[in-house]
């Protein structure tokens, strides 16, 4: 890979809290889901679902659940994206991963649904900011607000269910903290 990739992607890439105006289209949006769903999922499990919100309406349904830092953010983000997890993923794996029926593993058993729904959907949210990274995108990911009213809010049928949420654009650095250090491969990592 190009050093430039890895330094967009990777080592110039920062989390933002601020970005332009300009808007964020449905073609690039389109592009970019295509990109990241071919990330890996344990048995092609694929349980992320993705809410684009873009409108008014949407933003002003998220600002309500949003914890203060970070609501101003999300009105003004361009899009934010919900990743969110289907709690029902596994209905579509005799189509997905017909190698082996996995899914009567899933269907009777609530608590290994849940967190292969929670760990797989995490890392699809990732692959989606590594996508955004190369179309040249930036990234705000969030935490900081209440599930339950996201759930509310946006899933109301109870399958869906939020996991984390995304400021998306193009990226105003003036908002930017400095960047902060990480850890290195010794106290991160071991050789076994």
């Amino acid at each position: 890979m190009p050093a430039a990739a890895l330094e967009q992607t990777f080592l110039h890439a920062r989390t933002f809290n601020q970005f332009t105006d300009q808007p964020v289209t449905d073609e690039t949006l389109q592009q970019l889901y295509e990109l990241a769903k071919w990330g890996p999922t344990s048995m092609n499990s694929q349980p992320a679902r993705f809410v684009f919100a873009r409108s008014a309406e949407a933003k002003a349904r998220l600002a309500v659940a949003m914890a203060p830092g970070n609501a101003a953010k999300t009105l003004a983000a361009p899009v934010t994206v919900i990743v969110a997890s289907d709690t029902r993923f596994y209905d579509h794996l005799p189509e997905q991963f017909p190698a082996v029926d996995a899914k009567p593993m899933f269907e009777g058993n609530a608590a290994l649904a849940d967190t292969t729904a929670l760990r797989n959907s995490s890392l699809q949210g990732a692959y989606l900011m590594i996508a955004a990274r190369q179309l040249g995108l930036d990234c705000g990911p969030m935490s900081g607000f209440d599930p339950g009213k996201v759930n509310a809010a946006f899933f109301a049928d109870g399958r869906w269910k939020v996991n984390f949420l995304i400021n998306l654009g193009y990226g105003d650095a003036t908002g930017n903290y400095p960047r902060g250090p990480r850890l290195s491969f010794e106290q991160a990592a071991v050789l076994a």
